[in-house]
Parts: structure tokens; sequence; C-alpha cells
């Protein structure tokens, strides 16, 4: 029996009455989009509306900060938005125990191995400001106070969280385009490195890194679950189409924002010392001082650097806490208190990334091969948080009528 034009069969009667990601209470509500006679209600897809699109922008925003391609974005935000349960949920209901445990496991060494680089990144920009009187494990614990930060914001709304995170992101954009400022690349080349691309033999392991660090694992569970944060019915078809138009409006704002951002760096570097005998050394430690060379203006580059690699490193490990506690809680099904799962969360990550800062403390070099290797290890782990997504979105007992295609699970 094919499912009515007007309603999507996600949904039993248990699952309307509980909501799992976020309280009624948190979400977002969207004005108009629960009226009455709203015709999204009847299957239609009303107007465009930049008011709306407001309202819906936040998630993809979030996400931006680890960088997703477009494929995982989609999957994403139909799980989330359709299925009005996370990835993580997903998994656990879907999978037998074992191949649960085994992804759940997964999702956690990625995201482990995620937090260890984005602590240190931040303790390092910590350390350079404070002209080198902080030893890294020091600016580990202030660190981890992120975890206060992320609750109290949290306990305002998503929206306020929303907003802390948009002034993370503006200041990366501005320290690094700063950078991009001063160092004044060839727009020649840079438009020639866009559209051809080379890679040379001698990078193939910091070429199978950037794929692992642009593609995090644990942020496809997160964004699964943050497109919950908005309030709409599920199971009216016009709804959710709107839904999915205005996120995948939001994302694609989100990702050419990143671009930008993630080329502001790359050209900047490659400026400077592509091609050069230091060019294998350079690190997050000593990249500032390297660029020392460049100025600044009013404020030494070398700060400029470590503002906004103190902005991406605060960013990346705040969302890697939220994404810590959907994946905990969606895979074991673990009812606690936030601050509880917050705790264990954070906790997990914490005390490896301690570890190594006492272990690598004296050397820079080391902590660099370090970071080049968890992005590997981040690349291995990427088929099993991408595989699940794009079996279980492809089902149409889960999914109803806005299940993926072939066409886009083959491109994906």
């Amino acid at each position: 029996m094919q499912p009515e034009d007007n309603k999507v069969p996600l949904l039993s009667d248990q699952d309307s009455d509980e909501d799992v990601a976020y309280d009624s209470g948190e979400k977002v509500h969207i004005v108009g989009i629960n009226e009455p006679d709203d015709e999204a209600s009847l299957g239609v897809v009303p107007p465009f509306s930049w008011k709306k699109l407001w309202l819906f922008t936040g998630p993809g925003f979030l996400m931006s900060i680890a960088f997703l391609d477009p494929g995982n974005l989609e999957g994403d935000l139909q799980a989330g938005a359709i299925a009005r349960k996370h990835l993580a949920e997903l998994c656990s209901e879907e999978y037998p125990t074992w191949d649960r445990m085994v992804l759940w496991v997964m999702a956690e060494l990625a995201l482990i191995g995620a937090d260890i680089q984005e602590v240190i990144g931040s303790v390092i920009a910590i350390k350079i400001l404070s002209n080198g009187s902080l030893p890294l494990w020091a600016g580990v614990l202030i660190t981890a106070s992120d975890r206060f930060i992320f609750l109290f914001l949290e306990n305002y709304g998503v929206r306020k969280l929303e907003a802390f995170f948009a002034v993370l992101i503006a200041t990366m954009a501005v320290s690094f385009a700063w950078m991009f400022g001063e160092t004044k690349p060839s727009g020649t080349e840079l438009l020639h490195g866009v559209l051809v691309p080379k890679l040379s033999s001698k990078t193939i392991k910091q070429a199978v890194g950037v794929v692992g660090c642009i593609i995090m694992p644990h942020n496809v569970f997160l964004h699964s679950a943050l497109v919950q944060s908005r309030e709409i019915d599920r199971n009216k078809k016009g709804q959710v189409q709107e839904a999915l138009n205005y996120y995948s409006i939001e994302s694609t704002a989100a990702l050419i924002i990143s671009f930008i951002i993630n080329l502001f760096v790359t050209t900047v570097f490659a400026k400077a010392f592509y091609d050069t005998e230091i060019a294998t050394g350079i690190g997050l430690g000593n990249a500032g001082q390297y660029l020392e060379t460049y100025g600044g203006g009013l404020l030494p580059i070398l700060y400029i650097w470590a503002i906004g690699l103190l902005a991406a490193g605060q960013s990346s490990t705040i969302t890697g806490t939220y994404a810590g506690q959907f994946i905990m809680g969606g895979f074991l099904k673990l009812k606690l208190k936030k601050w509880v799962r917050a705790l264990i969360t954070r906790s997990c990550a914490i005390i490896p990334t301690i570890i190594v800062a006492l272990v690598f403390e004296s050397s820079e070099a080391a902590l660099d091969t370090l970071n080049e290797w968890l992005n590997v290890l981040q690349s291995f782990q990427i088929p099993f948080a991408l595989i699940p997504l794009l079996c279980l979105v492809s089902k149409e007992q889960i999914m109803g009528a806005f299940r993926i295609g072939h066409v886009l699970k083959v491109c994906c």
C-alpha cells in the first residue's frame, strides 16, 4: 500500500510522543509553519521566505566547522529532519547489537582523535598568546572549561548557542582573511590551483589526512541531530519539504563560507612556504613565527594566527562535545542528565589529550606528526559513519517519499 501524498510514514504513535534529541521547549519555533491554514499541512510547499530561512539558519554553520561535503550534508539533514531521529539512534534501532557496538566504538575513536587535535590547537594558541608561559598540559585544563561555556549557553536556548558559534566563525574568517591580505598571493595562481589541482606522490599521507579532517565522522552524527532543533510536523510532507529546502540553502551558504576560510589558510602557507626547505617542518606551533616576515600591521601576524587558531580550536572542541553526547546517548540509549552526559563525553577526550600534552611537551615536530596521523585515522573511520548513513536514508520504511535516489547514493 502506497503512502498518501501528504503524509510521510515515519513515526509510530509511540515515537510521536517522544522528542529524542531536543525537548519541545528547546526547539526553535518556526513562525507561521504550524498555523492551521498553513499550505504545508496540505502537502504544498509555501513560497520562499527570508524570515523562515533565518529561523532555519544555524545547524549548517555548526557543521561548517568540520567542512563537510554536500553529499554528507544532504544525508545528515534528511535523516534528522525526516526521521526525527539522529544517525546514532537510527543505527541503534536498525542494526544488531554487535554491529551497533562496533559502530559506536569507531565513532568514539574518531571523536577522541579529533578532540585531541582540536584541544591541542587551542592549547598552542593559548601558549602563543601567553608568550610561552603556559605548558601544554595547563592549556588543556584551561580549554576543558569550554564545557561550562557550552552548558551555560545551552541553557539559554539553541539560538544563543548558534550565535556564539557565529562569533567564532566570524573571528576565524577575519583572522585568516587578514593573514591572506598580508601575504598578497597571486590571484592567477590561486584560481589555477582551485580549478586544476595537482597532487605529488610525496604528499599522499597529507592528502589522505585532508579527507579525514574535512569529512570528520563524528560530525556526520551531529548534523543529523542538530536539524531536529527546528519544530516542524514531520508527518506533513509540505512542511518537511519546506524544511529541507531551507536547510539545503543554509548548508550551502555554510559550505561556501567554510571553503573560503580554508582557502585563506591554504593559500597563505602555499604562498609563503611551497617548494622551500622548511616546508615539511611547518606545523601549528611554529607557523605563526615563520609568517612574521609578513608583518601584520597593527597586530603582529603571529597573534593574528593564534586568535584564528584559538577560535577554530574552541568551536571544534565544543561541537565535539555536543556530538559526543548524541553519539553516546543514541547508541547506548543512556537516560542521563545533560551535565552528567557532557562530563562523561568530555572526560573520554580530555584524559588522552592531557597524556599527549605531557608526552609531546618538548617536541613540536612529533606533535605535528601525531596530528597528521590522527587526520589519517579520521579518514579510515569515515566509512563507519557514511555507510550506515547512506543505507538508512535510502530505506523507504525510514525516509518514506524522501529517501535518497540511486544517483545521489553513488555520488556520495
